[in-house]
């Protein structure tokens, strides 16, 4: 078996084992009930030790596929992002409109619920107001009151020599803390490189950064802005950058879903 082969086997596999006995059953229920089937506790403590937290597989290798494709289809998006005009990077990304694709939408409105807890006591945590209600909708009306009304689904792609500069994904006063990334090709046969990039700035101390690789069709919840980290004195707000590093070959496509407008 070449390498390629053998890292697609180990994506199904890898896919196959998070979807647990039933798997295929599973898979056939769609995005939210494998939203469902994540263990969110472990989750949970992923973020609080780290600051983001790998899910199980949320997407089947199809999926990933057809919303990849979708990158093509000029109409589902508001503007497309050249990163280097910016001097974001190098790669584009397009972000969607607010008629998204139903598996996006399905995804964004079954993970806001499970991640809310998380909010809420980061929140309780620092001594910081919890403005999100429990639902996804009421909370994008409150953002659209307060003029951000611009949808910030993206869909990324890099190629070789690609990469995106550490920043963090605040688009106005109104913030969800966490947000989640879902890769759509498998790394080691569709690309190599871009791994994603994490990095924290520690109460009066040096940073700290974290790497993960993103399998395919599963999701890496993560820090919007920042996170409380004990300190001598109780908790303290961590601010906390993130980005890709550079693509070594192959194309690397990944789906964004921020929980706040712009």
């Amino acid at each position: 078996m070449t390498r390629a082969a053998a890292a697609r086997s180990g994506a199904r596999a890898s896919t196959e084992a998070a979807a647990g006995p039933g798997g295929g059953a599973r898979a056939a229920a769609g995005p939210a009930a494998r939203v469902d089937a994540v263990d969110w506790h472990g989750v949970a403590a992923g973020l609080d030790a780290d600051g983001c937290a790998l899910t199980s597989a949320l997407l089947t290798p199809a999926e990933c596929g057809r919303i990849a494709a979708l990158y093509e289809d000029e109409g589902l998006f508001r503007t497309t992002v050249d990163m280097a005009r910016h001097r974001f990077g190098s790669g584009r990304y397009r972000y969607f409109g607010h008629d998204l694709p139903a598996p996006v939408a399905e995804l964004r409105a079954a993970l806001y619920p499970r991640l809310l807890p998380v909010a809420r006591e980061w929140a309780a945590r620092l001594g910081r107001p919890a403005p999100w209600p429990d639902d996804l909708g009421t909370w994008i009306e409150q953002c659209h009151a307060a003029g951000q009304a611009k949808s910030a689904q993206i869909l990324l792609r890099y190629e070789s020599g690609d990469w995106n500069a550490l920043h963090r994904d605040v688009f106005g006063d109104l913030v969800f803390p966490l947000q989640v990334v879902i890769g759509l090709d498998v790394h080691g046969a569709d690309y190599t490189g871009g791994e994603f990039l994490l990095v924290e700035q520690r109460p009066r101390a040096q940073s700290r950064g974290t790497v993960t690789v993103l399998p395919q069709g599963h999701g890496l919840v993560f820090t919007t802005r920042d996170r409380p980290v004990r300190s001598a004195r109780g908790w303290s707000a961590a601010p906390v950058r993130h980005g890709v590093s550079t693509v070594h070959s192959g194309l690397r496509r990944a789906l964004g879903l921020v929980f706040h407008d712009a």
